[in-house]
């Protein structure tokens, strides 16, 4: 069987994940866009290319996905690709439900756009379509296929929550018939929808992920398809390690907010903003403050924000620890 491998943190790129509004077609159950800690605006194409200035290095790569809500609503977004590529970036991945507004796929080509990302969570519209709103499925499949049909490197982000998980493992055909290049499972966070009083326990636990996650990505990537999935709990012998510490990971929202960790997003915590297009620290305690703390349940922001995946033995000690966030295992094709 093929073996998933850890991803380092990257030391030498900068990645940008820019939330160009937070309006959306659709309302998803686990969407963690958060309007009153967001913002509801429609950057200006103006005010979006000063933002992604501000992160273009010359000495290091810097890769960009832009996301919404869903980004395709934007009337600008194959300008603000254009001026991306103008600045130097790397590489440009569009997230996207599918619906494809605007035409952007005929306003763009693969030579702008590295990657479509598209979300689909669930191998048949009865699984995907309670969770991501009705004629999601067909609409989002109905992407996929025309992106590639113009040429276009496409993948796929499936969210794992107990609402779903069951049918993870009926995605290895449907990735095929797609013609998916890479296929993303993503562990759901609680942030947005997902936190609200009242949604019960829709993390997976720990011996579910173990016994299903490596086995789905394992026979993803026979067929083909590299697959990515978060690393979330961390061996015995396997060293905690921080994105916030080692790598440069920027997570913009509309209302100016820069997060180095997408945990923090549902709390006024983010260590950079935008004022007048300018970049500027913010006042502690904040997000940086919080990286170097060393606890023995591994990811601070995990203890915090989402403690849920958590198990303690009977003297108190964390019966294992969390991963961060950010840090992913890939099964790439061929390799064991």
């Amino acid at each position: 069987m093929l073996m998933p491998q850890t991803v380092s943190f990257s030391k030498n790129a900068i990645n940008v994940f820019f939330h160009i509004l937070t309006r959306c077609n659709l309302s998803c159950r686990h969407c963690y866009i958060n309007p009153a800690q967001h913002g509801d605006r429609t950057l200006a194409l103006e005010t979006i290319a000063a933002w992604l200035a501000a992160f273009v290095v010359p000495s290091r790569p810097a890769n960009l996905v832009l996301l919404g809500g869903e980004p395709t609503l934007h009337p600008d977004l194959a300008a603000i690709v254009a001026e991306a590529r103008r600045l130097g970036y790397a590489s440009v991945t569009i997230d996207t439900n599918g619906y494809l507004f605007h035409d952007i796929i005929k306003k763009v080509t693969p030579e702008d756009v590295d990657f479509f990302s598209f979300s689909l969570d669930g191998p048949t519209p009865e699984i995907n379509d309670p969770i991501r709103g009705k004629g999601s499925f067909a609409a989002c499949t109905a992407g996929i296929r025309a992106a590639k049909a113009r040429g276009f490197h496409t993948s796929l982000i499936y969210t794992v929550s107990a609402e779903n998980i069951a049918a993870l493992d009926r995605m290895p055909p449907l990735l095929a018939d797609l013609g998916i290049e890479r296929f993303f499972i993503q562990v759901i966070g609680m942030r947005g929808k997902s936190a609200a009083p009242g949604k019960g326990q829709i993390q997976v636990n720990r011996d579910t992920w173990l016994s299903l996650i490596p086995d789905v990505a394992a026979r993803t990537a026979e067929l083909g398809i590299t697959t990515v999935f978060p690393k979330v709990f961390l061996a015995p012998d396997e060293p905690f390690e921080c994105a916030g510490l080692v790598a440069e990971n920027f997570f913009i929202f509309p209302n100016g907010r820069v997060y180095r960790c997408p945990l923090c997003e549902d709390h006024p915590l983010h260590c950079l903003e935008f004022a007048d297009s300018r970049l500027i620290p913010t006042p502690k305690i904040n997000e940086n403050d919080l990286f170097a703390l060393n606890i023995p349940e591994g990811c601070v922001m995990n203890k915090l924000i989402q403690p849920g995946n958590l198990t303690y033995r009977k003297d108190g000690s964390p019966a294992y620890r969390i991963a961060c966030c950010l840090l992913k295992e890939e099964v790439s094709p061929g390799v064991s």
